[in-house]
């Protein structure tokens, strides 16, 4: 039996995990948190790259790697971590979770000419927590560090390169250079001149992109490195997507993105197109509003998400009447950054704990719907939906998205999806085939929606398009 091993290195913390290689059976596991640096002391958003190499080791101790023959390296996205022509690190890394970017990100969007000529050129609209933006940050705030930028690095390709004992080649994967906003999956080429419009000068080297499947090198040691790529690429290829599916990721913000096998361009900038781990596509659209207004709701009637779940089964489609537009903090998708949640439809009869809980549940699921529906409109084919995050396993969460969502809904046990993709794609690299091994998902249960009430879910969704179009006319009708 070959083993492999996938590593997830996310802003807190590595995770790696020990696989049979045909199978993907998870045989050994390992975590450790990032110690903290002197950089991420002074800010949460910057780190010491060195701190991954040291939570790497702490995880891996007790033989975890004993008998591996390949690694694969899975990392967050958008990330900077700037070095000079001599390969020495000119500041901390800058986390995709850097707020300090916003600002750059809109200036970049106007200096090419708006959302569309973007899109037209990456297939996004980059963001703050995308790489592009740092670099212009730092052309404006940081001007003298920002000359000494000779290249960069993702962290899945800084850790792939520290791995490999430095050498002189540095690689990257389609899935991670498509959040760079420099590097376009329709055309699969780098856009210096994009580099140049945010950092004042084009870069000395940029790392080779590999093919799906494609190896980065070996170890000193003679152990295969395969290319590595993207936290969220990563977990779609642990769960084994493939087009058609769609996952749902409920963190405190949510995220959706699906596989497809065509690049999706949106004009308006709401889908953002992404490189999957395979050679396909990753769609992606992102809601700032997802488990904390469940939390919030709870907190509100005193009890916990548990109990919040129980009441809002209780309770019947569509809250007798009572709609919960979850906007909390603004959102990004419809796109009301200025907007706060809305209580509509207070009625004698709908003023009850039960009815409250079921329009937050139902209100964060339709604006999950929304979200799915934009990808929709760009043509991209939902068949079944993969739902993440300790929300989604609420049975109010998993029986109401099965209504609303009207396709069935897939709720894998709790693991480490990222790492486990990892480990598939180290997998395939040693295999050299054509396509990655098949590993089964364990332990998901689906959840098929019920044909005699999808209709009811239509309702509900209808019952929230009006109040939403009503609410935020800006929108122009979204339904």
């Amino acid at each position: 039996m070959a083993i492999v091993a996938g590593i997830d290195s996310s802003t807190t913390r590595t995770r790696i995990v020990a696989c049979d290689a045909d199978t993907g059976e998870v045989l050994r596991a390992g975590k450790a948190p990032h110690p903290e640096s002197e950089a991420s002391r002074a800010r949460t958003t910057e780190a010491d790259p060195q701190s991954w190499l040291h939570s790497l080791g702490e995880a891996a101790t007790g033989g975890l790697l004993e008998g591996v023959r390949a690694i694969g390296v899975a990392a967050q996205q958008h990330s900077m971590i700037g070095l000079d022509a001599g390969g020495v690190l000119v500041r901390p890394a800058m986390l995709w979770t850097d707020p300090r970017s916003s600002g750059a990100a809109a200036h970049l969007v106007d200096a090419l000419g708006g959302p569309a000529a973007w899109t037209e050129a990456i297939g996004a609209v980059p963001a703050a927590t995308y790489t592009i933006a740092k670099l212009r940050w730092l052309a404006e705030f940081e001007p003298a560090n920002a000359r000494r930028v000779a290249e960069v690095l993702l962290p899945h390709d800084w850790l792939v390169w520290q791995l490999l004992g430095h050498p002189q080649r540095r690689t990257t994967d389609r899935g991670d250079a498509s959040g760079t906003g420099y590097w376009s999956p329709i055309t699969g080429e780098y856009r210096q001149d994009l580099v140049e419009l945010a950092l004042g000068h084009e870069l000395l080297r940029l790392p080779e992109v590999l093919a799906p499947g494609e190896p980065a090198g070996h170890t000193p040691e003679g152990l295969l490195i395969s290319a590595g790529t993207g936290d969220n690429m990563a977990a779609a290829l642990g769960l084994g997507l493939n087009p058609g599916d769609a996952v749902v990721s409920l963190g405190a913000s949510g995220t959706v993105f699906a596989v497809s096998e065509q690049p999706v361009v949106d004009p308006g900038g709401t889908v953002s197109s992404f490189a999957d781990a395979t050679g396909k596509h990753l769609p992606m659209v992102g809601t700032l509003n997802a488990a904390q207004v469940l939390r919030s709701t709870a907190g509100l009637l005193g009890t916990d998400l548990e109990g919040l779940s129980s009441l809002a089964l209780r309770s019947t489609p569509g809250a007798y009447g009572l709609v919960l537009l979850p906007y909390l903090d603004g959102e990004r998708t419809p796109r009301l950054p200025n907007a706060s949640g809305t209580l509509h439809g207070l009625r004698a009869e709908s003023m009850a704990p039960e009815h409250l809980a079921r329009a937050a549940v139902e209100g964060m699921l339709c604006n999950i719907a929304d979200a799915l529906d934009a990808l929709r409109s760009r043509g991209v084919t939902i068949r079944r939906v993969v739902l993440l995050g300790a929300v989604g396993r609420l049975p109010a969460v998993r029986e109401i998205g099965s209504l609303l969502f009207g396709v069935p809904v897939v709720i894998p046990q709790a693991g480490d999806h990222a790492a486990r993709g990892a480990a598939r794609q180290a997998a395939w690299a040693l295999a050299g085939t054509a396509e990655p091994p098949q590993w089964e998902l364990p332990e998901a249960v689906t959840v098929e929606p019920d044909p005699d009430q999808l209709t009811v879910g239509d309702a509900v969704r209808r019952q929230y398009g009006v109040v939403r179009d009503e609410t935020h006319p800006e929108l122009g009708g979204m339904a």
